[in-house]
């Protein structure tokens, strides 16, 4: 399974590593992702997500049903 949020589609991002002598080489600026069980009120039960910390603290907010419907995800199949 590939590093990216399942909610929002946050993926890594390309930069450079800059040294004090200012030689730039590649890098990659990984997602915060966290392996969760989140309540699911709608359907009753827990369901296990790989998201975002950001994602975690919108969902806190908002809701998973509705932050689901956004993405296009059917969380009956997780």
């Amino acid at each position: 399974m590939s590093r990216r949020c399942e909610l929002t589609g946050k993926k890594a991002n390309n930069g450079f590593s800059i040294s004090h002598s200012h030689r730039r080489t590649k890098r990659l600026q990984h997602v915060n992702l966290q392996d969760k069980r989140i309540w699911w009120p709608e359907g009753n039960r827990f369901v296990r997500l790989k998201i975002s910390t950001k994602a975690l603290k919108t969902i806190e907010k908002r809701g998973l049903a509705v932050m689901a419907k956004e993405a296009g995800i059917n969380l009956n199949k997780y």
